[in-house]
């Protein structure tokens, strides 16, 4: 009992120093792999102090049960009595124990199963706005100081682009922001900006599409 509680206990410093080493040196965000790493390392190592405290529990409790099994000659009622009590204490204290380890489990399949769900959302709408259809592409991008930003497009799938239609400004697997179409001729269209950008400023050749179905929290 005693060298199992020794191996724990190195374990737990050893995930303890291994998890202050992840948060100084490799913060990633909430949900990225790196994530789901760190939130098993911290279950293992509350896991691994559930298991100590229930160690020392059940030592306590076989201590008190061996006492009250064999007393000693002095042993009166009263004392066989309070180390029934205490093993009944002690006994609830490893029961509640056992329901913390499996309530840290469901937190924490819980937990991680939210992470991949959101990033499986994610690379699905990256994958969608990269597969989507280019509809026009930003031929000028134009600082008007009395009527703001707008673009000069070159229209590629005329039959979706009308006054009114809203695009999307694709940039990698992105939307930097959107258009709403004004003007349209045979030479092309122009179209106005719908909020403000606030990663970059659109640029000649960014490639417009239409905004793809996309479902789930947040779409």
């Amino acid at each position: 009992m005693d060298t199992l509680k020794i191996l724990l206990g190195a374990t737990v410093a050893l995930l303890l120093g291994a998890l202050a080493v992840s948060y100084k040196n490799a913060p990633v965000a909430a949900n990225g792999a790196g994530g789901t790493e760190l939130i098993d390392m911290q279950r293992q190592l509350q896991e691994l102090q559930i298991e100590q405290d229930r160690l020392e529990t059940e030592r306590q409790r076989r201590i008190l049960q061996e006492s009250v099994q064999a007393p000693a000659p002095a042993a009166n009622s009263a004392e066989i009595a309070a180390m029934q009590e205490q093993i009944a204490l002690l006994q609830a204290e490893k029961e509640k124990a056992e329901r913390d380890a499996e309530t840290a489990d469901q937190e924490a399949a819980f937990v991680g199963g939210k992470m991949l769900e959101s990033r499986d959302q994610e690379l699905r709408r990256a994958r969608m706005i990269k597969d989507s259809l280019v509809i026009a592409r930003i031929k000028e991008w134009v600082e008007d100081p009395q009527f703001g930003g707008f673009a000069t497009l070159d229209i590629i799938m005329q039959e979706n682009v009308q006054p009114g239609t809203v695009l999307c400004i694709r940039r990698n697997t992105g939307i930097l922001g959107k258009l709403r179409v004004g003007d349209v001729s045979i030479e092309g269209a122009i179209a106005n900006p719908l909020g403000s950008f606030s990663e970059a400023q659109p640029q000649p050749g960014d490639e417009l599409i239409l905004e793809p179905p996309f479902d789930g929290p947040g779409n």
